[in-house]
């Protein structure tokens, strides 16, 4: 047998992490998956007249071939992971470097999943706080978390913005946030508009006898993001949003280290190499390594017609972040993109239970009676799930949901 081809009964697993790609290819697919395991681990495996093999240990080995249409193959192939270790840069140049990409003979090529051994999970810290720990941090624990973000997104100065959120929390909102784009900007510095948000979070929570939460976004070039978390919790911020793939999952895993506050993952830059159907990664890979970082929420693609997100797709990624994974806490997975209060029955349905998060931007702060009774849209429309009741029929006695409907329901 090939010494890049393997069984898995003759392979330690625990010793390997298991790849599975999809890729194209016009000569035999067995031997193209062959070139694909030397490509990324020991294509040279000898010395020039030294008699030894690294491939017995640091070759990768093909586990399982299998043809999924014309010219298209699934193959599984065992990785050691002694060749990159428990370091999140080093893997992703393993798994999704030159190696992969420039394979002989293969034309395109997806990373569809990653299965890590136990041994190597217990490495990383994963969420601090997780789906349990956000819950135990709002006090809320028989519905959807509902997060928000900010509109408008960008322009607004700090006190606009902070009395924005303020209204939103009057409402009902457990949680509003900045929006990606809107970060430590000259118009409205991270400092000066936490400031006014940790105080007017206090304030909500007095009015309403309700914990709230504010979620700064402290993206930023690296040696700033531990700086500006320790400004956004200094000020009274609560949770903290960092633009996973922009800034890196290295740098996620280097804040969860010290962080005080719940993470927040946003999904920027994912598109960009997980929406072609047969190249790049898949989203639910991305969304696993993002919870192996330590994000505690995890917001993703929804299902808007916007989001070009399918029905299968969207549960995948739920999935993704509840399932049991050794000892990574589950993440609260946050489908997000044009929600209303008129999309929350579906997407409860859908899922199946009340672990999620919803994250509306103009559903709440482009009501036409304003973020107050955009929030009250959406826990007027849960009230509606609970008792069985349409939100057509419910809104005949709830006047914020029934201008939410007459606002986005066409």
């Amino acid at each position: 047998m090939n010494d890049f081809m393997a069984r898995r009964s003759e392979l330690d697993l625990d010793l390997y992490v298991i790849e599975t790609f999809q890729f194209e290819t016009d000569i035999d697919p067995e031997e193209a998956a062959i070139h694909l395991c030397q490509e990324q681990s020991t294509a040279q495996w000898k010395r020039v007249d030294v008699d030894e093999d690294f491939r017995i240990r640091y070759g990768a080995k093909l586990l399982n071939l299998k043809t999924v249409g014309e010219k298209s193959y699934v193959a599984e192939i065992a990785q050691p992971h002694i060749n990159f270790g428990t370091k999140i840069p080093n893997l992703l140049t393993t798994v999704c470097g030159e190696g992969v990409f420039y394979s002989p003979a293969i034309s395109t090529i997806k990373l569809l999943d990653l299965e890590f051994p136990e041994s190597y999970l217990k490495e990383f810290q994963g969420p601090q706080f997780g789906v349990q720990g956000v819950r135990d941090l709002l006090n809320i624990h028989n519905r959807p978390i509902f997060l928000g973000v900010v509109k408008p997104n960008i322009g607004l100065d700090p006190k606009g913005f902070a009395e924005l959120a303020y209204q939103s929390w009057l409402g009902g909102l457990d949680a509003p946030k900045d929006d990606e784009m809107l970060a430590d900007t000259a118009y409205s510095p991270l400092a000066e508009r936490t400031k006014l948000l940790g105080a007017l979070r206090k304030k909500a929570e007095q009015e309403t006898g309700e914990k709230k939460m504010f979620i700064a976004n402290i993206t930023d070039e690296v040696d700033r993001i531990q700086e500006l978390h320790d400004i956004a919790v200094q000020n009274g911020v609560n949770a903290v949003m960092l633009n996973a793939w922009t800034t890196g999952l290295s740098a996620a895993r280097v804040l969860r280290k010290k962080a005080k506050v719940p993470m927040v993952s946003h999904f920027d830059f994912v598109a960009a190499f997980s929406r072609i159907p047969n190249f790049g990664m898949s989203e639910r890979l991305a969304i696993k390594l993002q919870r192996l970082a330590g994000f505690d929420m995890i917001i993703f693609a929804g299902l808007s017609p916007r989001m070009k997100t399918t029905e299968a797709e969207m549960l995948s990624h739920v999935r993704a972040c509840l399932e049991p994974w050794g000892n990574i806490k589950p993440a609260l997975p946050v489908p997000g993109g044009s929600d209303w209060a008129g999309t929350l029955p579906s997407l409860f349905e859908k899922i199946g239970h009340a672990d999620f998060g919803m994250v509306p931007g103009r559903g709440v702060f482009n009501h036409p009676a304003g973020p107050s009774a955009g929030a009250k849209s959406f826990r007027q429309a849960w009230e509606a799930i609970q008792q069985g009741i349409t939100l057509n029929e419910f809104a005949k006695t709830h006047v914020e949901l029934k201008q939410a409907i007459e606002a986005f329901g066409n």
